[in-house]
């Protein structure tokens, strides 16, 4: 389902439209979305992405231009989740904080990478797949495992070109 309320920039690729949840989102030119993806409201997808299949991007992601994100990737927004309130009622709105993450230009995630809330994945840097990134990740950098620790930094990354 594409919501009336997604922004949708020229060229957008959109892989199996009936296969996706798109909802209050913004979505730059000429990126390509694959199936069973779900963008929340408030999540910016920049021009020229790629957002593989069955990934979540939830409210408060920001993704800058040129980002990849692989399959099975999901963004998490909440540092304390829960179902209830303190009352027992179930959570409304106003009873959480949306904690933004943002990842930058040229940025590439691998599959089934889990990003925790309030980090920034920095230009070009590279996160391995099934990476658990819960600290920012500096630009160029490239890490992998759990949690996620750099292992090398590329040459050339600090040049956006």
């Amino acid at each position: 389902m594409i919501a009336p309320s997604v922004r949708l920039g020229k060229g957008v690729v959109i892989h199996q439209p009936d296969l996706v949840n798109l909802y209050g989102c913004e979505i730059g030119d000429d990126t390509k979305v694959g199936a069973f993806v779900e963008i929340q409201k408030n999540a910016r997808i920049g021009a020229r992405c790629k957002i593989s299949s069955h990934s979540f991007v939830c409210e408060g992601v920001t993704i800058e231009d040129e980002a990849f994100i692989g399959h099975g990737v999901m963004f998490i927004n909440d540092r304390h989740p829960r179902a209830t309130a303190a009352d027992g009622a179930l959570q409304t709105e106003a009873d959480w904080a949306c904690v933004p993450t943002l990842v930058k230009r040229g940025a590439s995630i691998g599959s089934g990478a889990v990003i925790l809330c309030g980090v920034v994945i920095g230009e070009r840097a590279l996160v391995g797949a099934g990476a658990v990134v819960t600290k920012d990740v500096p630009p160029g950098a490239v890490v992998a495992g759990v949690p996620a620790r750099a292992l090398v930094r590329r040459k050339g990354s600090h040049e956006m070109g």
